[in-house]
C-alpha cells in the first residue's frame, strides 16, 4: 500500500529543496525596475531614485506605492520644491499597507485611514501623513491626505502586485499636503575626511585631501555616494605602491574607492554583481564586483578581495564603510594579472656515474624583477583569494549533491 501519493513526494521534495538548498531564497522587490516596464510613469520613478525614496521602498514589506504618470507629475514639478520636500510628498504616496485592486474595491464600511511613509518619517505632524481611502459610488474609489480633507485622486490602475509584498498602482494625480510640500531644511553638511580621519582612516583621508579626487567626491555627494574606505594599517601598507603611481593614477585609484549612488549594506546584500566607480569613465571600466561570501559581504576587483568590516556612517544621500584591504583596479596594475615567465630549462644533470655529479649545483632560474604591480606585492596576495573561491565552490557543490542524495532517499521511502 503506497503511504503517499507522487503528488504528494513532488510537494515534499521541492519544500525540502526551497529549504535546503542555498540560494533558494524569494527576491526582494525592486520599485525602480517595476515602474521601468512603464515608461508613462518615467518622471515619477526618476524622483524615487533622487529622492532615495526608493531605497526605503525596497527594504520594506507589506507596502503599496501609489504612482502618477508624467502628465500628472507637471504640477508638482512646477511648485520648484527642494528634493527634500520632493521626498516628503513622494514619501506620502507610499502606503504601509497592502492595497491590491481587489482590496481596495472591498474597502471595509466604505472607507479606511492608512499610515504613509511620510508618517513614519515623524516629520509630519499630527495624523497629516496619513491618507483616506473612500469607496465612491459607480465602483471608483477616491484617495485623500488627511491635512487636505478632500479626495484629490482616484485609482486608475494596478500596475503590478506581489501579494501580500508589495503592489504598484496608477493614481489619477499627485496628493495635495501642504504639509508635506512645506519648505525642509537641508542636513547638516557632512566632512567625510573628518570623519574617516576619526574612525581608523586617516590615511586614507590625508590621501584623497591631498588629490583632485576630493573634488569628484564632493561633486557626487548630493546625487548618492557610497565609500569604501580602506583602515589605516592597509591603506599604511600599500604606501609604497601608492607613492609609485601617477598623479592620474593616484586620483583613479581614490575615485575607485566610491561609488556615485547611495547603497545600504542590505542594499549591496541584495543586488550582488558588478558595480561602476566615480573612477568609470566610457573604456575605462574602473568596476568590481559585490559579492556575499557567508556571512561576509566583500568587493572582488579581480586581484584584491577585501571584506566590509564596519558601517562608519549611513546618513542618506551618504554611507562609508570600512574595508581591510586597498582595492586595486586592474586598469591600473595591469602586469599582476599576467602570468610568471616560465623558468629557464636547466641543463641536463651528469648521470650517477659521473664524478662531478656530487658537485654539480643545480641552476637556480632568476628572481622575477621587482615591481610596484608585481603580484608577490600584493597586500593580499590575489592567488589565494583564487584558491579560496575554489574551495568555497567545491564545498557548495558537494553539499548540494549530498542535499539531492537526501532528497532521493527520502522519495523512495515514503513511496
Amino acid at each position: 500500500m503506497q503511504l503517499r501519493t507522487m503528488p504528494a513526494v513532488t510537494a515534499v521534495v521541492i519544500s525540502m529543496l526551497a529549504l535546503l538548498l542555498p540560494g533558494a531564497t524569494v527576491e526582494a522587490h525592486n520599485i525602480t525596475a517595476i515602474l521601468a516596464k512603464f515608461p508613462e510613469f518615467s518622471t515619477f520613478n526618476h524622483y524615487l531614485t533622487v529622492t532615495h525614496l526608493a531605497d526605503d521602498i525596497n527594504n520594506r514589506e507589506t507596502i503599496t506605492v501609489c504612482a502618477v504618470n508624467n502628465a500628472g507629475m507637471s504640477d508638482l514639478l512646477s511648485k520648484h520644491l527642494s528634493v527634500f520636500a520632493m521626498k516628503n510628498v513622494l514619501s506620502l504616496h507610499v502606503l504601509l499597507d497592502y492595497f491590491g485592486a481587489k482590496k481596495l474595491h472591498q474597502i471595509t464600511n466604505g472607507t479606511a485611514l492608512a499610515a504613509t511613509m511620510f508618517q513614519a518619517t515623524g516629520t509630519a505632524s499630527g495624523s497629516s501623513g496619513f491618507v483616506n481611502i473612500t469607496d465612491l459610488k459607480g465602483g471608483k474609489v477616491g484617495l485623500g491626505s488627511q491635512d487636505s480633507g478632500t479626495t484629490d485622486s482616484t485609482f486608475v490602475k494596478s500596475l503590478q502586485e506581489i501579494p501580500y509584498n508589495i503592489s504598484v498602482i496608477q493614481i489619477s494625480s499627485m496628493l495635495q499636503s501642504a504639509e508635506a510640500e512645506a519648505p525642509t531644511p537641508e542636513p547638516a553638511a557632512v566632512n567625510i575626511t573628518s570623519l574617516m580621519a576619526a574612525h581608523g582612516c586617516k590615511n586614507f583621508a590625508e590621501a584623497l585631501l591631498a588629490s583632485d579626487a576630493m573634488k569628484t567626491y564632493e561633486d557626487d555627494f548630493d546625487g548618492g555616494l557610497t565609500v569604501f574606505c580602506p583602515i589605516d594599517d592597509a591603506f599604511k601598507g600599500f604606501m609604497p605602491k601608492y607613492k609609485n603611481l601617477t598623479v592620474a593614477g593616484k586620483q583613479s585609484l581614490l575615485e575607485y574607492h566610491g561609488v556615485p549612488v547611495y547603497q545600504s549594506m542590505s542594499m549591496l546584500k541584495s543586488s550582488n554583481g558588478l558595480m561602476n566607480t566615480l573612477a568609470t569613465d566610457g573604456a575605462s571600466k574602473f568596476d568590481f564586483t559585490v559579492q556575499n561570501d557567508g556571512q561576509d559581504l566583500t568587493i572582488k576587483t579581480g586581484l584584491v578581495t577585501a571584506k566590509i568590516v564596519t558601517t562608519l556612517i549611513d546618513q542618506q544621500p551618504l554611507i562609508i564603510f570600512t574595508i581591510n584591504k586597498v582595492l586595486l583596479p586592474k586598469e591600473l596594475f595591469k602586469s599582476a594579472l599576467s602570468p610568471a615567465p616560465a623558468p629557464a630549462p636547466e641543463a641536463d644533470a651528469p648521470t650517477a656515474d659521473s664524478p662531478k655529479a656530487s658537485k654539480k649545483k643545480k641552476r637556480k632560474s632568476p628572481p622575477a624583477p621587482a615591481s610596484s604591480e608585481s603580484p608577490a606585492d600584493s597586500p593580499d596576495g590575489a592567488a589565494a583569494d583564487q584558491v579560496a573561491d575554489g574551495n568555497d565552490a567545491a564545498e557548495i557543490k558537494g553539499f548540494r549533491l549530498a542535499v539531492l542524495g537526501l532528497i532521493l532517499w527520502f522519495a523512495s521511502i515514503v513511496v
